[in-house]
């Protein structure tokens, strides 16, 4: 086991994951599927409403007519809200399944067998998207649940594997190298994926061709780079022999089970775990309100930038994420991964006040070029250092487990951040009030993380060190 441990290849290989299926994430959740699967049904919403009422829909005739709705198997759903709620399903989903199957890999120890099957089901299903066209537009949502599920019980296991691969001090910078590289790989295929864009008339495809393409290339780039890592990730430890009458699916819920019912024996490493969930939805909130807050007008509170321009911003974000993440790697290892931590979150604090503050003349675009670099140097830093902090506080044996309830809670709670967010926008007609409203979940978490978790006292609950020393003595 210990032969095992800070091996250079594997963990490149291990972080190549993360390089691998950032291009789901940048490509298809953050650009291009969204817009492309909303272009899609409205057009279908438009062609019903013209079969049924007999003339053109429009704006001006809105108000005296039913809202616009594509049918989706008989549910009428408007057009722009069909993707939100493919995500709201899939995450869904992700809260009832994630943990079991982290109780399964872990007592089976299937764990890179488990990561592949459900890498590669993502993988292809982003690939499939190639085939969401006017008269499968629906197909966009379907597909995009199957993969974010996937993507979601994959990361469980690629997690898991943080405490195998890399000693305790060393957890920080393996952890902010996978960080990086995703960021790198993710802003290289969307860096290509807009030339390809930009250049659709030159190449001779129209403007739902390109997409198509950009949508299958991240299935592809997903599926192809993991490779590297099935080619260099060990399996670890032994399978344990299933109990007379039982299966991997219910020894798996009686794991989970157990594991709840045990859950008292590590009281830091929840608090730890409450903390993290009320300041990453902050973080996640920031992520996903900021390119609203930049394009919306001026006198609804936002910034007014083009989607050039702001397109440019998501570019620049993601590759100077790439040596934030590596610089807040080497910044654990100087003060200490919770000193980090904290003063990851206390720029956030700084980082929100400045957007309600901030940005009023004309120097706005140039001063939110100068916000979007420092959300970038410590995105990705504070969630390598949490992943990596809380790492250190899973007892042996049940890290899918744990790591399913760290996804589970991130995604489980980062509805919150927006509810509110678009709450105080809708109740004061402003987003710089509703940015400002998000201060609540940095502070918030930011208290109790200085004044709830004691790190060491969580690794000494989890026993991982007892289990390291002995793992070493073998």
């Amino acid at each position: 086991m210990a032969a095992m441990v800070n091996d250079r290849r594997e963990i490149t290989g291990w972080a190549m994951y993360d390089w691998a299926n950032s291009a789901f994430s940048t490509t298809v959740g953050t650009v291009f599927l969204g817009p492309y699967v909303a272009n899609l049904a409205r057009a279908v919403a438009e062609a019903d409403f013209f079969a049924r009422y007999g003339i053109e829909w429009s704006e001006e005739i809105a108000s005296q007519y039913p809202p616009l709705t594509a049918s989706f198997f008989g549910i009428p759903i408007a057009p722009d809200s069909f993707l939100p709620y493919a995500v709201s399903f899939s995450v869904g989903l992700q809260v009832l399944f994630l943990p079991i199957l982290g109780a399964i890999a872990d007592y089976s120890h299937l764990r890179k067998r488990m990561m592949q099957l459900f890498a590669v089901i993502g993988a292809l299903a982003t690939t499939a998207m190639f085939f969401v066209v006017a008269e499968t537009w629906w197909l966009g949502g379907v597909l995009f649940v199957i993969a974010n599920l996937a993507f979601g019980a994959a990361i469980v296991f690629y997690n898991a594997y943080l405490p195998d691969i890399a000693s305790e001090d060393k957890r920080d910078g393996v952890s902010s190298f996978g960080w990086a590289m995703g960021y790198l790989g993710g802003g290289l295929l969307l860096l290509a994926n807009l030339v390809i864009f930009q250049l659709r008339d030159r190449l001779g495809i129209d403007t739902g061709l390109a997409v198509r393409i950009n949508l299958t290339s991240a299935g592809l780039w997903w599926l192809g780079w993991s490779f590297w890592t099935w080619a260099t990730l060990r399996s670890r430890h032994a399978p344990r022999a299933l109990p007379p009458g039982e299966n991997y699916l219910t020894i798996g819920f009686k794991q989970l089970r157990q594991t709840f019912r045990e859950s008292h024996k590590y009281p830091h490493t929840l608090r730890y775990l409450l903390a993290y969930l009320i300041y990453n939805d902050g973080i996640q909130t920031v992520i996903a309100v900021a390119a609203i807050f930049a394009a919306a007008p001026v006198l609804q509170g936002g910034l007014g930038i083009g989607t050039g321009t702001l397109t440019l911003i998501i570019l620049m974000i993601q590759f100077v994420a790439f040596f934030g993440a590596l610089f807040w790697g080497r910044l654990a290892g100087w003060i200490g991964a919770k000193n980090a931590l904290i003063a990851a979150l206390v720029i956030w604090t700084a980082m929100v006040i400045y957007a309600y503050f901030g940005m009023q003349g004309e120097s706005r675009v140039t001063e939110f070029w100068i916000l979007g670099a420092c959300i970038a140097l410590v995105m990705g830093g504070s969630q390598a250092i949490s992943r990596s902090l809380f790492a250190q506080m899973i007892p042996p044996g049940k890290e899918a487990e744990f790591f399913s309830i760290y996804e589970v809670s991130e995604r489980g709670t980062s509805w919150i951040g927006p509810l509110i967010f678009g709450l105080v926008n809708q109740w004061l007609g402003n987003l710089r009030p509703a940015i400002l409203s998000l201060i609540f979940f940095f502070v918030v978490g930011l208290v109790l993380l200085v004044t709830f978790v004691n790190v060491p006292r969580a690794i000494a609950e989890s026993g991982q060190r007892e289990a390291r020393a002995a793992g070493a003595a073998d």
